[in-house]
């Protein structure tokens, strides 16, 4: 597998027209296509990548193999052993993935958003042995398509911002001496538990894709709403990815 070059391609939000130039050229360039299964509820994701390759791919050599992506053991107490053991399981299910077309050498994932970005497929690839050439296509990340969606600049002037999750959100509240946050997956709402004095909110769900939905105001006032329209989502599609900007303002 040495010879393998793993290129990681960044397909922003599930748009195809998402997808630069330089994506399209990488996806014809490749040998295989990986295209993983998250189980039950959430075959959209692969279904998804199938479109995109069905869009654009024009390499009538390409192949596409699917598997199966482990699930996380939930077991499992401490937070971050429960992620590297997952990680470890994902580059398992990649080098069996591999292994069963053994000519093929450049293989790619396509990867939601970007690889830079609250993503571990880099994290994942470093843990494959012997590692390969690891290449990188950037893509639109959920976070512009929000910003996109809501007509805003992410930062004030001259301002700051953090990027961080839900949980670190929740159990270590706001950053000292930051009034922008971007909150990413987070899975229990944690903007509904701190105070929201003073606090806007911009909150998007499938975010760039037909499905999306989204919602803006004082968090007092629609924190509840945005928690509604979250369940609904979920119920619906069978899983929800999001993402959400707070600012605070001192002045009010």
């Amino acid at each position: 597998m040495s010879a393998v070059q793993l290129t990681l391609i960044g397909i922003g939000t599930g748009n195809p027209e998402h997808l630069t130039l330089q994506a399209i050229r990488a996806i014809n360039a490749q040998d295989l296509i990986l295209i993983p299964r998250k189980g039950p509820g959430k075959d959209d994701l692969a279904e998804l990548r199938r479109a995109i390759c069905d869009e654009v791919l024009e390499n009538e050599t390409t192949r596409i193999v699917e598997f199966d992506l482990p699930v996380r053991n939930a077991a499992t107490a401490d937070y971050r052993r429960r992620v590297d053991d997952w990680h470890d399981a994902i580059a398992e299910a990649w080098r069996g993935a591999m292994a069963e077309q053994p000519e093929a050498a450049r293989v790619a994932l396509l990867v939601w958003g970007d690889p830079s970005l609250y993503d571990s497929t880099l994290r994942i690839a470093a843990r494959l042995d012997p590692p390969p050439q690891v290449e990188v296509i950037p893509g639109i990340t959920s976070l512009q398509a929000l910003t996109a969606a809501h007509a805003i600049p992410v930062n004030e002037i001259g301002a700051p911002f953090v990027v961080t999750t839900g949980r670190r959100l929740r159990d270590a509240g706001w950053p000292e001496g930051i009034d922008t946050l971007v909150v990413m997956l987070d899975g229990t709402c944690a903007f509904a538990d701190i105070d929201a004095g003073g606090v806007h909110i911009w909150w998007g769900g499938y975010v760039g894709m037909p499905e999306q939905i989204i919602c803006e105001g004082p968090l007092a006032e629609v924190a509840e709403r945005i928690v509604q329209m979250r369940a609904e989502a979920r119920a619906r599609h069978g899983w929800i990815m999001d993402i959400y900007i707070l600012r605070r303002d001192h002045g009010v």
